[in-house]
């Protein structure tokens, strides 16, 4: 049947479908609420009576009985013996008009940071893990379990640690958790009900940490990283008694950690009874150095080594763990308890598959010669078009800094090369204060196919 109108004023059209699998009274209610939320029915306005309403829609008198019934109990109405019934005086407030949206479509070719090659996600191999997974799991592992993770993951976790990364670790101290962000506000909320105030962050580095230290009543301080890692001096002088830090690769300058700093930090923790946060964010991918293990097996009793799933498969997956020093286990635990439960063990069950079945370290091995042909794209396409430009940072990892020269101007680059659909990221959103000398860019490949890397790249040249 064609659509039914009916006017009530010239203020307000009410429309129902009598095709619509929609009850006619729900569709009423739905038309008349509307109606007030946008201003189209004013407070105080007289509504038809519900013998003329019913006769104008063509329904029963009931039904629109029962609809201004609802709608008065909603608040949206009001009525009283021997008068007519009104819109309410205080109804809803009118829904904002809607403004427009702000341009934050992705550019073509994003040298966005942090982003692995989604495309290689190993769909298959996941895919028979979650099968496994299922087929697997005991009764008894569907229900609440240890809300550190599953026993299974976690002595997989730890074996896998101690073979790849050299840490010092037993399963009983790993917490599996939502990804590194649930795993920071996990460290610094244990932190904070040990008494920790103050914490040190690097600079450059990811300022998020800011925002989550002060949501958990602890201050975040500043100290300087150079080509030789964070500055040992400067963090004593700072007070802090917590450092957040990416040894192996420093997020975004590129640099790792030397072993004269890692022995002095290590110093630095232990003379002030303080703790270290490990971001092992991709340790995994690795070229031309030997690897570096975590510095985690220096002092276990005064590192959290955090790591993800993140960056070797994908950031949907929303797995990682914190390798928790014995003495914060109990505590970190309770944190966890009381946040969630625990991580979806399926999940967990899965990856504890695709590690014990190899299938994980072929995924690895895999991505690392993608990324390595995708980062010599990277430097070959630099040195033949840009000569002037400097990379730096890429002993592992997937992203590079590109230093540029001293006449260019950061944010002018960034602003012309998105005019280009080409996304850049400066330094600058990383440095504490904002400065923009030198004038570098942080370009992250893992996400861009080869052709996409040159082809960015070359759009861009002259801006370079």
């Amino acid at each position: 049947m064609p659509l039914q109108w009916t006017g009530l004023g010239p203020e307000v059209l009410i429309r129902l479908d009598r095709d619509s699998n929609e009850a006619l009274r729900l569709q009423l209610e739905r038309e008349l609420r509307d109606a007030i939320r946008n201003g189209q029915l004013a407070a105080g306005q007289q509504l038809p009576s519900s013998r003329l309403l019913a006769a104008d829609l063509g329904v029963s008198r009931g039904l629109v009985t029962e609809c201004y019934a609802q709608l008065q109990a909603e608040g949206f109405l009001t009525t009283r013996a021997g008068s007519a019934t009104r819109v309410a005086q205080a109804p809803q407030q009118p829904l904002a008009p809607r403004t427009p949206a702000a341009d934050t479509a992705r550019p073509a070719i994003d040298f966005a940071t942090g982003v692995p090659d989604l495309n290689s996600f190993p769909r298959a191999d996941w895919a028979w893990a979650l099968r496994e997974s299922c087929r697997r799991a005991s009764v008894a592992e569907l229900g609440y379990g240890d809300p550190r993770g599953t026993t299974e993951l976690r002595e997989v976790l730890s074996a896998y640690l101690r073979r790849v990364r050299a840490a010092a670790v037993d399963s009983e101290q790993v917490l599996v958790c939502a990804g590194f962000a649930q795993g920071i506000n996990l460290a610094l909320q244990t932190l904070s009900r040990h008494g920790v105030r103050r914490l040190a962050i690097e600079d450059p580095g990811d300022d998020d940490y800011i925002a989550i230290a002060a949501r958990n009543g602890i201050e975040a301080v500043s100290v300087p990283v150079d080509e030789h890692g964070v500055d040992v001096e400067a963090l004593t002088a700072s007070g802090a008694r917590a450092l957040v830090i990416t040894p192996t690769h420093q997020f975004p300058t590129g640099v790792a950690l030397g072993p004269e700093r890692r022995r002095a930090l290590v110093r630095w923790a232990i003379e002030h009874d303080a703790m270290v946060i490990e971001d092992d964010y991709d340790a995994e991918f690795r070229y031309d150095r030997e690897p570096v293990g975590a510095l985690q097996g220096l002092a276990p009793n005064r590192v959290m080594l955090l790591g993800t799933v993140s960056k070797s498969l994908a950031p949907a997956l929303r797995i990682g763990w914190v390798v928790c020093p014995p003495a914060l286990l109990t505590v970190m635990t309770e944190e966890k308890a009381l946040m969630d439960r625990g991580s979806p063990t399926l999940e967990q069950l899965a990856l504890a598959a695709l590690i014990e079945s190899g299938r994980y370290d072929r995924h690895l091995r895999r991505m690392r010669a993608v990324y390595a042909r995708k980062r010599e794209t990277l430097i070959s396409t630099l040195e033949a078009l840009c000569p002037g430009v400097t990379l730096h940072g890429l002993a592992a990892g997937f992203h590079a800094v590109a230093r540029l020269p001293d006449s260019r101007d950061e944010a002018t680059v960034i602003s012309a090369a998105r005019e280009r659909s080409v996304g850049l990221q400066g330094m600058s959103r990383y440095r504490s204060k904002g400065a923009t000398e030198p004038t570098e860019l942080v370009l992250g490949f893992g996400d861009l196919t080869e052709a996409a890397i040159e082809r960015g790249i070359t759009l861009i040249s002259d801006l370079l």
